[in-house]
């Protein structure tokens, strides 16, 4: 790397914003800024066709849907152009048991009764063996295994508003709708690759990118979206790396994708194995799956066999091998450069993490974009909002392997008895006791999906809310039943997904939405 001298004490207009790395989530960026920044701030990326990307992240969450209507884009067409279906939540099977498989829905599990959490009711009734499965009071659960699909009411007090919805995608596809997306607003593209880095010798900070061919691309801003490697923020800036993988053991993974034999599913399948877990994601025109596992129990090839021993279809493509370590980056933001995706951390792709956090990165970037050099405010925020975030997706994620009943191998023996951060100690704890979910106004999971894990998983809570006790059983009951007849009627009346999706290959026109941001249905009250 080279440096340059600079006064300390110069302060620098920000105007030109460089882009590292394609990919997902080099376009993701770059289509956000070229949309919201445009023509105040120039927005290039530097990407190499000779290194290419992972691009194997299809599944997604409802967020998703409101950044592409953030940037305009419409639906119908962004779901032609990747390939896409839709998805209502994502199963899990064998994690608390062999045999027994759960959905976690992008939706409410009944709704609150006096201002108490549904669960609660559902635990009295369960504690006293009259309870339904908890899944048949959930309208994405209900409509998932019976394949179905409608798009979300507007009618709040509704069973059909207690859910969202997100997308499978071709990921690969994705980059390049938004690539073009983004060139017809003006971004400029650049093809090549990075030798040299440069930097001010009074801070550090980044002022130009050297490319083989002696191309100097200078800005005031810089991100990174180099993948596993950091190309900036850790190769040259050495922010750091919290290593995560004494509790998110999974270090490798192995894609293929197969034929599409059937009418595609409206939720992710995760299925647990020996030692780790397979994914199966449903596209349009092909199924993407995945072994995620960890090579202290079990080699390349075992793994490679387990997948492709477990495919539903005719391999379409050669095996894609990955290597990484979970965690996240211990400054997603240092100097002047922003880590965006793969090159700020990763939480492996069990809950569908990956695209949201590049989503909510780049909308933190937005929201906190610094007008000068003089950035220490906007980077201490942006870092401690992204910290924020990451821990939390970090214990929901350890959730799924640590409240296992499994000890069948040594992987999950490992997973049911290691240690796990106090952070989710706390939480478990608190639920175990009184079937309280620990609440906070900003993170990805809210109560409902937590009450999927715990209770799909069968980690169940010694008690409920006492509160439930001042109303009447009969009354429970009663409000219990009339949920449950709520949900199947409305799922009975569901067009099936095959056809919605077929809908969608037909239509032209523009699906206008105004359901806001909501992202996991709309809690009715009684």
């Amino acid at each position: 790397m080279s440096v340059i001298p600079l006064s300390n004490t110069a302060t620098h207009p920000i105007k030109n914003i460089v882009i590292l790395g394609g990919g997902t989530a080099g376009w993701m960026t770059a289509a956000a800024l070229s949309k919201l920044l445009i023509p105040h701030y120039t927005v290039t990326l530097i990407e190499s066709e000779q290194i290419g990307t992972v691009g194997v992240g299809e599944a997604t969450l409802p967020h998703l849907r409101f950044f592409n209507q953030r940037l305009g884009i419409n639906e119908q067409e962004f779901m032609r152009e990747t390939g896409a279906t839709y998805k209502v939540g994502i199963e899990f099977a064998n994690w608390g048991q062999q045999g027994q498989a759960y959905i976690h829905p992008f939706g409410d599990y009944g709704h609150k009764i006096q201002n108490i959490g549904f669960h609660h009711f559902w635990l009295k009734e369960y504690l006293s063996g009259r309870a339904h499965s908890i899944d048949d009071y959930s309208l994405p659960v209900v409509a998932s295994l019976a394949e179905k699909f409608q798009f979300p009411s507007q009618d709040f007090n509704h069973v059909s508003s207690t859910f969202s919805y997100a997308y499978h995608i071709d990921a690969g596809r994705y980059a390049r709708f938004l690539r073009k997306f983004s060139e017809n607003l003006g971004a400029k593209r650049i093809e090549g690759k990075i030798i040299d880095v440069v930097q001010r010798a009074s801070d550090g900070s980044i002022t130009s990118l050297i490319c083989e061919n002696g191309q100097r691309i200078e800005g005031e801003l810089f991100i990174d979206c180099s993948g596993f490697r950091g190309r900036l923020i850790e190769q040259v800036l050495h922010a750091g790396y919290e290593d995560w993988s004494h509790w998110l053991p999974c270090n490798r993974a192995v894609a293929v994708a197969c034929e599409q034999n059937s009418a595609p599913l409206p939720y992710t399948k995760a299925i647990a194995r020996d030692a780790g877990w397979q994914w199966c994601i449903p596209l349009q025109h092909r199924l993407g799956n995945g072994h995620v596992y960890c090579d202290s129990f079990v080699n390349q090839d075992q793994a490679l066999d387990t997948l492709l021993q477990n495919l539903s279809g005719k391999p379409i493509t050669e095996p894609n091998h990955l290597r990484f370590v979970t965690g996240k980056r211990k400054k997603a933001w240092s100097h002047n450069c922003v880590s965006i995706g793969l090159s700020s951390g990763f939480l492996e792709p069990l809950e569908s993490t990956s695209i949201f956090l590049i989503q909510a990165n780049i909308m933190k970037l937005l929201e906190l974009m610094p007008r000068s050099s003089q950035m220490a405010a906007n980077r201490d925020e942006f870092n401690r909002t992204f910290d924020n975030e990451m821990n939390r997706i970090r214990d929901f994620l350890i959730l799924h392997y640590h409240a296992t009943h499994r000890e069948d191998t040594e992987f999950w023996r490992y997973c049911k008895h290691m240690s796990i951060p106090h952070s989710l100690e706390q939480k478990m704890a608190l639920f175990k006791e009184t079937g309280v979910i620990e609440t906070y106004q900003h993170g990805l999971f809210l109560e409902p999906s937590w009450v999927a894990v715990y209770l799909g998983q069968k980690y169940f809570p010694k008690r409920y809310d006492p509160r439930v006790d001042n109303v009447p059983e009969n009354t429970v009951s009663q409000l219990l039943e009339t949920i449950r007849n709520e949900v199947s009627d409305y799922s009975d009346s569901m067009q099936s997904h095959e056809n919605a999706i077929q809908q969608l290959l037909q239509q032209t026109s523009t699906r206008v939405e105004t359901q806001g941001n909501n992202l996991y249905g709309n809690r009715r009250a009684v």
